[in-house]
């Protein structure tokens, strides 16, 4: 036949608040697939061109699909089709409860779809026929229990009525209405005569409340006995009574009690059972003591499998055309707290990220319960100290959100342990524990150790040479930790880029040049470590260069002995005494420390034993007076020695030559002879000299003084600038108006300075000239007006 069907889609609930919402359709089952169910994007309030982006799908319910959406309308229609009677058996509702999914950002939503039952099946008898005997004296409105018959399918499309086939002694009494089932009875109002009608063919008919109703039949043989003509008799048609679930075995469930007015054995009772079809569930549950009709428990009374059953009990006597009674006992299973909730995780997110902000759904979980009432009330929390939390979404739907601040670099994962209780008596719970991984950012700058870097590189390296390897760490993972260097060269250092140069990878520093530490002692720079993190971080470290020394230069001897390759002479007399002063070596290192320490030593034949060196003075004297059997000339070879490793070295000649008199006037000394034992005449005469000048220059600084107190500002203009003028042999001249001085000197002078102050009131730009061994000018400086005219000059005296 053809199933017209109709589908009537409609809301039951639309209820959006705090706690969430759920959408109710109604479907019937046995709909061709691709059947329009509803408009599910319209009616969650989704963008239609965001459904396929953000992952919108629909879980399979008990591992098939029977309901799909279409992405690209968002309509939701039928994938599979549904039988009713297969997915809700028995049941008088029948509800298929869906959980659509959407992430970004995760959410869930609820949907029921209401299954309608249709006239898809006719009601039927678990035999074909069924055989009564009954005795002729049978009274009339005797009533026999005749089968039930079943039908998969609820409501108006149950079985509703029995029909019975037209005949003279039997009319039908069905029974319905409240909790009983439809039920019929046979009830004779005629008597039976068994020589006229021994047996009687009935036709029972089971209808249903179908449009078209539908109907199933069984055949009722009737076989007319003589005798027993009084059946037993129950208290009660119908028993109504409780049963405490996961009663033990054994358990009193009611007992029973019929009478029959009969005498003999045709009023001894025996009790039974009487079960309808192979699928009724008291099946196994119940058991009845024939003599005593005890009902008790003889199986597993669990109210999450059935919360009430219905018993079919019989009595029938023992007469030779036994008679019975039948009566129903509802039993209701009251429910006690023996289930735990149990959790489940709808979805979640495998990561989070370390800076995720509080109320990020990490995961949707479920709690349930199979007990009913206040023992399948159910609550969950999250225990431990975690950042993370339990919020109530809709009834025992909750999400698991962020409730504090993540750090990946302190814990990189955390195991959340969730509990769930009931409201029973006692209490019973359960704990599950999920993983959540928290997953990096780039929030850490690399770090160096120190905030500077002090290198010690030693001159005259190779070029190309790595002088240190600078290294960052960062806590980050993967490319957030990885790092690369390059230079930050400071302005008053210069470009470090043409000095140094660093690898971006592994943070060697190469020299770009062979230093040098007479040219440059220092240098800094900076490095700048940056990881790979969008957006990247870097930090900065301040690197400090210094160059250390090498022994690479040899002494270098100063004027007048500097002049390579020349033989120097120095005459002494032949009076000279011992520590007479012949000459003083100068030299000097451009190298600096121990390598630029000297040592002076002569390198002289064997046996000549006339002169000595001051090692670090450089100072040449005699070490005893001269003798007839000395030579006239001495020549002499100077080594100059620094303190380094290797040591260098240089030399220098000098030819000592020894003149017999010291008042030849052609003969000039550079030095003047010096006694170390006693006071000699040329101290002497210097001690006098040194008196004079500072008699006359304090005469001059009276006369200036008085001058300067008698001076007017007229008088400025008649003074002319003072004149200095040098000659080739070392003197100079200081020439004012009319006056000139001269100074000479030669070239045994050690050490000489000479400051000229111009005349009274110079002009303003007058220069102060001073001269520092030998003939070399080193300084010139600028004297105000009212300086003096000073005269010094410093002998250098040695023992």
């Amino acid at each position: 036949y053809e199933i017209r069907v109709g589908i009537s889609v409609y809301f039951l609930c639309w209820l959006w608040n705090i706690a969430g919402g759920q959408v109710v359709y109604s479907v019937s089952e046995e709909v061709n697939t691709g059947t329009f169910v509803g408009n599910i994007a319209k009616d969650l309030n989704l963008n239609v061109q965001e459904l396929e982006s953000r992952g919108f799908h629909i879980p399979a319910v008990l591992g098939r699909k029977y309901f799909e959406v279409n992405l690209k309308t968002g309509v939701l229609f039928v994938s599979e089709r549904i039988d009713r009677e297969n997915f809700c058996p028995a049941a008088p509702q029948c509800s298929v409860n869906l959980e659509a999914i959407v992430n970004n950002p995760l959410n869930l939503f609820r949907i029921a779809i209401n299954v309608l039952d249709i006239n898809d099946n006719a009601p039927s008898f678990r035999v074909r026929s069924k055989q009564f005997n009954i005795s002729e004296n049978a009274f009339v409105g005797d009533r026999f229990q005749l089968p039930r018959a079943s039908d998969p399918d609820v409501g108006a499309n149950s079985v509703k009525s029995y029909k019975l086939s037209p005949n003279e002694h039997f009319s039908l009494d069905v029974q319905s209405g409240g909790e009983q089932s439809v039920s019929a009875e046979l009830v004779l109002h005629k008597a039976l005569d068994r020589e006229k009608h021994p047996v009687i063919q009935l036709t029972l008919t089971a209808v249903d409340g179908g449009k078209p109703p539908k109907s199933g039949t069984i055949q009722i043989v009737i076989n007319v006995q003589d005798v027993n003509d009084n059946a037993p008799v129950f208290g009660k048609a119908l028993y109504k009574v409780r049963l405490v679930e996961n009663a033990s075995v054994g358990t009193l469930v009611i007992n029973l009690s019929a009478t029959d007015l009969d005498e003999g054995v045709n009023s001894e009772i025996m009790y039974y059972l009487v079960h309808q079809d192979n699928d009724d569930k008291t099946n196994g549950v119940f058991k009845i003591d024939s003599s005593t009709g005890v009902i008790s428990v003889q199986g597993s009374v669990d109210f999450e499998q059935h919360n009430a059953y219905e018993i079919h009990a019989q009595a029938k006597d023992k007469g030779s055309s036994p008679r019975s009674a039948h009566c129903k006992i509802l039993v209701e299973v009251l429910d006690i707290n023996d289930n735990e909730p149990e959790i489940s995780l709808t979805s979640q997110v495998n990561t989070v990220r370390e800076d995720a902000k509080k109320e990020t759904t990490v995961a949707l979980i479920t709690i349930s319960d199979k007990d009913s009432g206040k023992n399948g009330n159910t609550h969950g929390k999250v225990v431990g100290d975690v950042p993370f939390k339990l919020q109530s979404s809709y009834k025992n739907y909750y999400s698991l959100v962020v409730d504090g601040p993540l750090d990946r670099e302190r814990v990189d994962r955390y195991n959340v342990t969730i509990m769930a209780s009931d409201e029973g008596t006692p209490p019973l719970s359960a704990a599950r524990v999920f993983t959540v991984y928290v997953s990096d950012v780039n929030d850490n700058p690399p770090r160096f150790p120190n905030p500077v870097i002090n290198i010690f590189v030693k001159e005259n390296g190779p070029k190309g040479q790595i002088i240190y390897t600078i290294s960052a760490v960062d806590p980050d993972l993967d490319e957030n930790s990885k790092i690369t260097y390059g230079l930050l060269p400071l302005h008053k250092s210069g470009n470090a880029y043409s000095v140094v140069s660093i690898n971006p990878d592994s943070g060697d520093i190469h020299s770009l040049q062979s230093f040098n530490h007479e040219e440059i002692k220092m240098f800094e720079f900076k490095v700048q470590a940056t990881d790979s993190g969008v957006p990247p971080l870097s930090s900065n470290v301040t690197v400090n260069v210094f160059i250390l020394d090498e022994n690479d230069n040899s002494p270098g001897i100063l004027a007048p002995y500097s002049e390579l390759g020349s033989v120097n002479t120095e005459n002494i007399p032949y009076s000279a005494d011992a520590g007479y002063f012949v000459a003083k070596i100068r030299a000097v290192d451009a190298d600096s420390g121990y390598n630029a320490l000297l040592s002076y030593h002569i390198s002289e034949p064997k046996g000549n034993n006339l002169f000595r060196i001051g090692t670090s003075s450089g100072e040449i004297r005699t070490k005893r007076r001269m003798s007839d059997n000395d030579l006239k000339t001495h020549p002499l070879v100077i080594l100059v020695c620094d303190n380094g490793e290797p040591s260098l070295s240089a030399t220098v000649s000098i030819d000592v030559v020894v003149v017999e008199s010291a008042g030849d006037d052609k003969t000039t000394f550079r030095h003047a002879p010096i006694k170390e034992e006693s006071f000699s005449d040329l101290n002497l005469y210097l001690l006098i000299a040194i008196v004079c000048v500072s008699v006359i220059f304090l005469l001059s600084l009276i006369s200036l003084m008085a001058v300067k107190c008698h001076r007017t500002d007229r008088s400025l203009g008649r003074y002319s600038a003072p004149m200095v003028t040098t000659h080739p042999d070392g003197s100079w001249s200081y020439s004012k108006s009319a006056q000139q001085y001269d100074v000479c000197f030669n070239s045994d002078t050690l050490k000489s300075d000479v400051v000229v102050f111009p005349a009274p009131f110079p002009p303003a730009d007058a220069e102060l000239i001073s001269i520092n061994g030998g003939d070399t000018f080193t300084r010139t400086q600028t004297l105000p007006n009212k300086e003096k005219v000073s005269l010094s000059r410093d002998l250098y005296l040695s023992s």
